[in-house]
């Protein structure tokens, strides 16, 4: 007897195997795994985007947000074999070195796949990989603005602003995304440093690169993160020790280490309630009731919008 649970889908020309549609991923909304594939599905064209050509690190939830969560880097046994991947040399930092074997998601076949293992969540670099697996230098920034409470996203744009018009002084555009957690990402496109006016006037960034070389945008990011918390010692704050944070925005500068990831504009979170990381337009910045959207309101801004996200 065939299972009712389990069901033979064709994606973009690929066979997958899914099972449990019906499973509840999101208990305080109801919100199924066949709901996720459907977001992932359509929302494909501007997520691939920003996914393209990043090693994926996916978290996930097999039972729904209110069970068990993890990480995974490696690309699982028992994958269909039509998922990409490529594989990366971490040389230790503290523990042996080792290779991973990260996915790459470069069709919305794979999106569906992450739906179907429950990869709520979709992390990635600031760099990408070239055709040959090899890793190429960062080609943006990223600064998260976390908010300590009793702060919340209003100070998070404050905060924001700021650090739009001090990238703008150094030649960098910046574009906002709510986090669909707490606070709010910027991202600007990172050229070459040639093209960035008065990087090195930065306070801390003595030792960017010259001219003819990449920007290092941790080095970039920290010297900008510490300008705001300087102009801004109300408000902004890059130290990571919780207490100092409470009722502050903390400017973490460090997600553009090479290292670290963060989570991809577009994806889902494993919060109680389906939210997305959403770019917003700078006039909604600013406007009061500024606020996390979940993900049928993505879909609708769209539909209504398009792609806000004006990166590579």
């Amino acid at each position: 007897m065939a299972d009712p649970h389990t069901a033979t889908v064709s994606v973009s020309g690929r066979t997958l195997r899914v099972t449990n549609l019906d499973k509840v991923l999101y208990p305080a909304t109801g919100t199924t795994k066949a709901d996720v594939m459907g977001y992932y599905a359509a929302v494909a064209e501007p997520l691939l985007r920003q996914l393209a050509g990043r090693p994926v690190t996916r978290k996930r939830w097999p039972n729904g947000v209110d069970g068990p969560v993890f990480f995974e880097k490696n690309a699982p046994g028992g994958r269909p074999e039509w998922i990409e991947t490529v594989t990366l040399h971490h040389s230790g930092r503290g523990r042996e070195a080792h290779d991973v074997a990260y996915v790459l998601a470069g069709d919305d076949a794979t999106l569906v796949w992450f739906a179907q293992v429950a990869a709520l969540e979709l992390h990635t670099p600031q760099w990408r990989v070239d055709s040959a697996g090899e890793r190429l230098s960062p080609d943006r920034l990223v600064i998260d603005l976390d908010p300590g409470p009793p702060a919340g996203l209003a100070e998070c744009a404050e905060v924001a602003l700021a650090a739009r018009e001090l990238l703008a002084d150094h030649g960098l555009v910046a574009s906002a995304v709510l986090s669909g957690s707490k606070g709010i990402h910027l991202y600007a496109d990172l050229p070459g440093a040639a093209d960035l006016p008065g990087a090195a006037d930065l306070p801390g960034a003595a030792d960017l690169p010259g001219a003819a070389a990449p920007v290092d945008p941790a080095e970039l990011a920290h010297a900008l993160a510490d300008e705001l918390a300087r102009r801004f010692p109300r408000l902004a704050i890059t130290t990571m020790q919780r207490d100092a944070r409470r009722g502050k925005v903390f400017v973490d500068w460090s997600q553009n280490n090479q290292a670290k990831t963060t989570v991809t504009p577009y994806s889902l979170r494993g919060r109680e309630h389906p939210t997305a990381a959403t770019p917003v337009t700078w006039a909604e910045v600013v406007a009061p009731g500024l606020r996390q959207f979940e993900y049928p309101e993505v879909l609708q801004r769209l539909a209504t919008l398009g792609d806000l996200l004006h990166l590579p």
